[in-house]
């Protein structure tokens, strides 16, 4: 890992906090996420399954962590299994977790290894009539592979089928949904380092430029400050392509007057930042560039006002809806008649601005967390509001990441440039 080491009191804590959550005479069941191959002897590269992280820190393939926080023996309440090394493995490999290094890291102090899952797992069942078993529940999933944990699953149930089973996901998301302070610390440095490579860009985009080179200035100042690199598949898109939401070719050449629209972050310690920023490819707005860029910044403002406790999803995204609606109308793009004549299911203002305003962040980009649950202190959210005007080839978007506190927000991306005149003075610097 880039990333230097995480404290352990973080997951000694997110698990404490489970372990209350779980019903008496419970078990939770935690693995690492596979290993994907590509083609021919081709792996990706691997990422691992947020919630395990978030209760160990363990950043390792082929891992277990069992929670079973009744068991009459305390040493056993706690257990983590990892793959066992040896010397072909270190030499084809690398290191891997010694039984030291795993205590270490994640606070669990029994550390076994794999080829011992099955005995201990049996001991545990039987002093348990809770199973807990975690799936890939976000709201927006779409899971087609059949993962590490649908193969536990088929075989927990097989095998020991008299036991009541429950869904952990909705547990985790309650959790995960609130940040602790060591969390925002992780994310204010992704923050900080997408700062970085944001403000080198600045320095460097001009007429000819090309998209891609414009992404591998980022990833070069992402890898350089210990990140792993993007937290997303970048979007770094010039003139029309910013009118595609989830444009990713990144291979066009960026235009004399035309406006650059990115949707980068960077991870660090697997917490992930996500930025949106719209510049001129030439250094200077024109003046109708400007007029929609600051209707976009003061949109999100205004948003930002919203993001408030006991408010919810739905009615924030209306509210704002009506904002971008009177923007909308001073920009001249949509009218009383527009407005008078839509359909409730699509306003009027959704032909400049079809998507969401925010999302949840953490561990996942869109992070987990209930989208009825009223908001509350401690969560992160983006905030990017957009206008998208296909006939003008014009795409702005403006995005921060904030934490909602008991006293307003806390602007993780406070420190970005994101005033037009800021941003032009900067590109402009001899």
């Amino acid at each position: 890992m880039k990333y230097f080491p995480i404290d352990q009191a973080l997951f000694i804590q997110n698990r404490k906090n489970l372990a209350a959550l779980l019903k008496p005479r419970s078990i939770a069941v935690f693995h690492s996420n596979d290993i994907m191959p590509t083609n021919a002897d081709g792996t990706m590269a691997f990422r691992q399954n947020n919630d395990i992280f978030y209760l160990s820190g363990i950043d390792q393939e082929e891992s277990i962590l069992v929670l079973c926080p009744s068991f009459p023996d305390p040493a056993m309440r706690e257990v983590l299994f990892l793959r066992e090394t040896n010397e072909e493995i270190s030499i084809w490999e690398g290191h891997k977790y010694s039984k030291e290094e795993a205590r270490a890291t994640s606070g669990v102090q029994t550390v076994l290894w794999l080829s011992d899952f099955k005995k201990s797992f049996n001991t545990l069942m039987m002093e348990s009539d809770h199973v807990y078993l975690n799936t890939n529940e976000h709201i927006r999933a779409v899971v087609e592979v059949e993962t590490r944990d649908a193969r536990f699953i088929k075989w927990c149930r097989d095998a020991y089928p008299l036991h009541e089973y429950e869904r952990v996901a909705p547990l985790m998301h309650r959790l995960r949904a609130i940040k602790s302070k060591q969390e925002l610390d992780l994310m204010q440095i992704a923050c900080d380092i997408t700062e970085k490579g944001f403000r080198r860009v600045l320095k460097m985009v001009k007429p000819g430029v090309t998209e891609f080179e414009i992404e591998a200035e980022y990833i070069h100042e992402f890898i350089r400050n210990r990140s792993k690199g993007f937290a997303y598949t970048p979007i770094v898109a010039s003139g029309f392509n910013a009118c595609v939401l989830h444009y990713i070719d990144n291979n066009q050449a960026c235009k004399d007057g035309d406006l650059l629209l990115m949707d980068v972050g960077a991870e660090y310690g697997n917490y992930n930042a996500d930025m949106t920023r719209t510049i001129p490819v030439n250094g200077r707005f024109t003046k109708r560039q400007k007029e929609v860029y600051n209707a976009v910044l003061h949109v999100k403002r205004e948003a930002m006002k919203l993001l408030v406790p006991g408010n919810v999803v739905a009615d924030y995204h209306r509210e704002v809806g009506k904002i971008m609606e009177e923007q909308l109308v001073k920009l001249g793009l949509i009218d009383a008649t527009d407005i008078k004549n839509q359909r409730p299911e699509w306003p009027a203002y959704k032909k400049y601005f079809m998507h969401g305003t925010s999302h949840h962040l953490g561990l996942d980009v869109h992070d987990v967390g209930n989208v009825y649950r009223k908001f509350e202190p401690g969560m992160v959210f983006t905030v990017e509001p957009g206008i998208y005007i296909r006939e003008e080839s014009m795409g702005i978007r403006l995005e921060n990441n904030v934490v909602i506190t008991e006293n307003g927000l806390f602007d993780l991306m406070r420190n970005i440039p994101i005033e037009a005149e800021e941003i032009e003075e900067i590109m402009n610097q001899k």
